[in-house]
């Protein structure tokens, strides 16, 4: 079984900084492409940033410049870098990593989601 344990979120006056990490444990073959979404109350779930298994990156347009995602194979972790925070980045962050594993002698592949952590973005 497969966990995401997310860590990092909190309280941050805009300006300010905040990293969010996600580790992954269970049976893990391999890690694929890892992002990062958020979901703020009313919204729908959106992606905030992506990165492939080849290191290629992608990040929704108001964060570009601001986030960056960065990855930990050894760790089974991906990281987000959040500075110059605003009101408008609140919202519940998840992790999705997608995660292969060794079934009846091939690989498949899962993408599973962390529990989610609270970013909130007040003076």
């Amino acid at each position: 079984q497969v966990q995401l344990v997310e860590s990092g979120g909190g309280l941050v006056q805009p300006g300010g900084s905040l990293r969010l990490s996600c580790a992954a444990s269970g049976s893990i073959f391999g890690l694929n492409a890892m992002a990062w979404y958020r979901q703020a109350p009313g919204n729908q779930r959106e992606l905030v940033a992506g990165i492939t298994s080849g290191g290629s990156t992608n990040y929704e347009e108001s964060v570009k410049g601001r986030f960056t995602i960065s990855r930990d194979y050894a760790k089974n972790t991906v990281n987000l870098q959040m500075s110059s925070l605003r009101a408008e980045d609140t919202a519940v962050y998840y992790c999705n990593i997608e995660i292969s594993y060794i079934a009846n002698g091939r690989r498949l592949s899962n993408a599973y989601w962390g529990q989610g952590t609270q970013v909130t973005v007040s003076s």
